[in-house]
């Protein structure tokens, strides 16, 4: 499951490499979480930026079990249910991010975090969902990231990664034509991939500081050091 991934960039920077205006009041996130407000550009409005919540929004989110299974949704079980299929020809969406966390299984206890991005260092976006909501009147929207298995040096730390597109697919998801859709999610391209260990301190979704997209020697969750990374 992917729960944390970063958009650590000025606006400037994400309105440029999208071709839009740039969003206004974005905050760059280098430790972004559940529950908490992203950029987002849906096949609706392609145009610009709107702010949905990931999972959840925080008063919801207090059941675990029903916001575990709306952060992320396996691209295999999009393609075994219809339905699903379905809810994506209207309700696509991209989110912006330069990266995304993954933690390690060392044992049975032992975790290290780890952080991938493109080699190349860019933006790229990541394949999602979104879902409208009411609550005493008043509308909110959420995304689900989309997940897929991982693949190349992602492999070295979890079975799962973020559905990342090209600016190829890119465009195919944010398009209207369903074989488009089909085609994001049949045909899958290898990235060119790096990670490295970094601060167990992304442990904590209150510690939102651009240290944290640094290399760090590999910790455990604990912040012992350990021997293997």
């Amino acid at each position: 499951m992917i729960e944390r991934f970063s958009v650590g960039i000025p606006a400037s920077k994400l309105a440029s490499h999208f071709l839009v205006e740039e969003p206004i009041a974005f905050q760059p996130k280098y430790n972004g979480a559940p529950s908490q407000l992203f950029p987002v550009l849906t096949s609706d409005a392609p145009q610009g930026f709107s702010y949905f919540y990931w999972g959840l929004p925080p008063a919801w989110a207090k059941d675990k079990s029903i916001a575990e299974r709306i952060i992320n949704l396996r691209v295999e079980h999009i393609q075994e249910k219809q339905a699903l299929k379905k809810k994506l020809i209207k309700h696509r969406c991209v989110i912006p991010a330069d990266g995304f966390y993954a933690w390690k299984r060392i044992g049975k206890k032992t975790l290290i975090p780890w952080r991938f991005t493109l080699k190349s260092k860019e933006v790229f976006s990541i394949a999602g969902v979104w879902e409208e909501y009411e609550d005493e009147g008043e509308s909110f929207h959420t995304f689900s990231i989309i997940t897929m298995p991982a693949q190349g040096f992602v492999l070295t730390a979890t079975d799962r990664m973020p559905l990342v597109l090209t600016n190829e697919q890119e465009a195919k998801w944010l398009n209207k034509d369903e074989h488009d859709v089909e085609d994001v999610l049949t045909k899958s391209v290898a990235l060119d991939m790096e990670g490295y260990t970094v601060s167990p301190l992304l442990n904590s979704i209150t510690h939102d500081k651009p240290s944290l997209i640094l290399p760090m020697p590999a910790a455990d969750q604990f912040g012992n050091l350990t021997l293997f990374d």
